[in-house]
């Protein structure tokens, strides 16, 4: 019975600045991790980004830090992260050739929404679509149509002709 009370307290003595190292460096990236938020959210406000777009950087760069702290927190504790970053490698692979049609949009939503093309409330034409943008999302914008609501793909948007009427003789 002491044998394996000594043995405990001798892993426990190796184990315990493993563990600290772990919380605290896990602590500090979630810290660093608010930090950039309220940053590109505040950089955001003053720069009159779109807000869905600032909030997708802020959570972006949150979730991302995160996870790099965690694949350094494990490295901390004696844990070989190379298969485990070839593996997020491998995955991020899979994950945007599966989905390369929606990150497409999504991609060109952001571009859309940086670049200010055209806005909610002007009128557009793009192939043989019509109508007034009621709004702009991260993956396709809304037409009002005299019979109907279109929803068209933003990688349409940003690779097509678009034309953008002027309501009044002032332009843009």
């Amino acid at each position: 019975m002491n044998e394996i009370i000594q043995l405990t307290l001798e892993q426990s003595v190796l184990w315990l600045p493993k563990i600290t190292g772990l919380i605290i460096v896990i602590t500090i990236f979630i810290i660093l991790s608010s930090i950039s938020k309220k940053l590109i959210l505040s950089i955001s406000e003053h720069l009159n980004l779109d807000q869905s777009l600032s909030h997708l950087f802020a959570r972006s760069s949150r979730i991302t830090l995160i996870i790099i702290g965690l694949i350094t927190a494990l490295g901390t504790i004696g844990i070989d992260i190379s298969a485990l970053v070839a593996g997020l490698g491998l995955t991020g692979f899979a994950l945007g050739f599966a989905l390369k049609d929606t990150i497409s949009n999504i991609l060109s939503g952001i571009l859309i929404l940086l670049y200010r093309p055209f806005k909610v409330g002007d009128k557009i034409k793009i192939s043989s679509y019509q109508g007034k943008v009621l709004s702009i999302d991260l993956r396709y914008t809304k037409l009002a149509a005299d019979d109907a609501d279109i929803l068209i793909p933003n990688a349409k948007l940003f690779t097509d002709p678009v034309t953008v009427f002027y309501l009044d003789n002032q332009g843009k």
